[in-house]
């Protein structure tokens, strides 16, 4: 029996898909680590400010976005959208740029996760575990959620979410309620924030996002394409920078709008859990594990972006034909999340021999692996989102589909201009972000591993384009579902 290569099929419900998506941007991780590092980095009280300000630029692209999502779906949502505006070569630059950085914002990760999971089982038992150790076991929790159907990761990362919703809820209302010095709106005053330091912020902010445009690479195993993808996008991108406005601003007023910056200069991600450890040993118990399934729900979002990557590059040739196959059982990409899985053990097992010995001592793979792989991977990332804003108004140009010159053309545009401009702040304080202390190679490697990527995929999509014209020839339209033949709205969740 020949092994399929499609994916399972219209399971995804929109609010399945909001959790996903929320998942991969990780509200406690972002409560807990970066809003102290914004703040401490910056030395600025804006940080709520950045927070609603990236969420409208981030609102704006997904205008543009979500009306593409629903004419072209793919699980390489960059791929595809970039092939079919830019063409098939640019597409494949965009796909193993995508592919790169998706891998390593998921393997970077694992830094913080064991780091974080060993320190917990240390405080707990006095037992002395080492990250890499920590870190294994989520290794095998994420293959397992990735081999299997989408709906259980699903329903894990929605149950997690909720967690996370309900713990940073809590830390507001506590902060809210201890004001030390009363209910200030000094944090949200744009004078805070369009001040010099400004590229600071919206550097180290967009990490919060990442992952909201994922929504895309789940259209093909969404109940309603046309529909839900662009929903769910809209949906999550408000939630996330409401949420982050409203908790950051919170908790700024629960630790004084005089002494945040100095506590996260003093304490960094570890003033949340002190902050709550003064108030209620328990709950700052609580919210340290949940911290860490935070951190589980991230890397079960990246890992399946990634392998859906692996998995659409695979389905069309331009990676090993055997990336493309699926799980007759579950309908998973398992031979695209195995890729994956085996990528980040590899990188896992490079760092934990790096960093033995090393005079950074236990703070070496959040100091190192994550610090040094999720930066370059958000950078990585906003370019790939600038680009795609391009590649959304070359597409329409051909094409209205009914759209207005609003959807198609100004919305496009503004995003593509905002998010250059945090590419390039990003890149600026690309040493700010790895912690760097006076000049360092990484600032230029880091980054130039993101751009060397997409070189890379140029470069390969001109092989094919020369040795393999069948292939290059096949990845041209083959996303694009007619409007005459939209599949039809899956209302119940087949029974297996």
């Amino acid at each position: 029996m020949q092994q399929p290569t499609r994916l399972a099929r219209r399971h995804l419900s929109t609010t399945a898909l909001v959790f996903m998506i929320i998942a991969a941007s990780a509200p406690l991780t972002v409560l807990a680590g970066g809003v102290p590092t914004s703040f401490a980095v910056s030395g600025l009280l804006g940080v709520p400010v950045g927070y609603l300000i990236l969420g409208l630029i981030l609102a704006v692209f997904a205008i543009g976005y979500g009306a593409m999502s629903g004419h072209v779906q793919n699980a390489g949502a960059f791929y595809a959208y970039v092939a079919e505006g830019l063409g098939n070569r640019q597409g494949i630059a965009a796909a193993i740029l995508a592919l790169v950085s998706y891998n390593m914002m998921q393997v970077g990760l694992y830094g913080l996760f064991g780091f974080s999971l060993a320190t917990l089982i240390t405080g707990l038992t006095g037992m002395t575990v080492p990250w890499w150790l920590a870190a294994l076991a989520g290794w095998v929790i994420v293959g397992v959620l990735g081999v299997n159907s989408v709906d259980l990761s699903a329903k894990v990362l929605g149950i997690l979410v909720a967690l996370e919703f309900l713990v940073v809820g809590v830390v507001s209302v506590l902060a809210l309620v201890a004001a030390p010095e009363g209910i200030g709106l000094q944090t949200l005053d744009p004078q805070n924030f369009f001040t010099p330091g400004i590229g600071v912020l919206l550097a180290f902010g967009i990490a919060a996002f990442m992952g909201f445009e994922s929504g895309a690479i789940y259209s093909e195993e969404t109940k309603n394409p046309r529909k839900t993808v662009a929903r769910a996008t809209y949906i999550a991108v408000a939630v996330i920078a409401v949420f982050y406005m409203f908790s950051s601003w919170a908790f700024s007023v629960g630790v004084g709008a005089s002494n945040i910056v100095s506590s996260s200069q003093e304490l960094g991600p570890d003033l949340v859990f002190v902050w709550l450890a003064e108030r209620s040993t328990l709950l700052a118990d609580v919210a340290n594990v949940l911290f860490i399934t935070s951190l589980l729900a991230a890397l079960v979002a990246f890992h399946n972006g990634a392998a859906r990557y692996f998995f659409a590059l695979g389905r069309t040739g331009v990676l090993p034909k055997k990336l493309g196959l699926t799980s007759v059982r579950t309908g998973a990409p398992f031979a695209g999340s195995l890729a994956q899985s085996c990528v980040a053990i590899i990188v896992i097992v490079v760092f934990a021999i790096a960093g033995a010995g090393s005079p950074l001592g236990d703070l070496f793979p959040v100091l190192t692996l994550f610090t040094w792989l999720t930066n370059a991977a958000a950078f990585g990332l906003v370019f790939l989102l600038a680009v795609t804003s391009i590649a959304v108004v070359a597409w329409f140009s051909r094409n209205h589909h009914g759209h207005g010159v609003g959807t198609r053309v100004v919305a496009p545009v503004i995003s593509a201009l905002g998010l250059l401009t945090v590419a390039a702040l990003i890149l600026v304080n690309f040493d700010l972000m790895i912690g760097a202390e006076g000049p360092s190679p990484l600032v230029a490697i880091m980054p130039g591993i993101i751009i060397g990527s997409g070189v890379v995929g140029l470069i390969w999509g001109e092989v094919i384009r020369r040795l393999r014209p069948d292939v290059y020839r096949a990845m041209q339209h083959e996303d694009q579902i007619p409007e005459s033949q939209e599949l039809p709205v899956v209302t119940n969740h087949p029974h297996s």
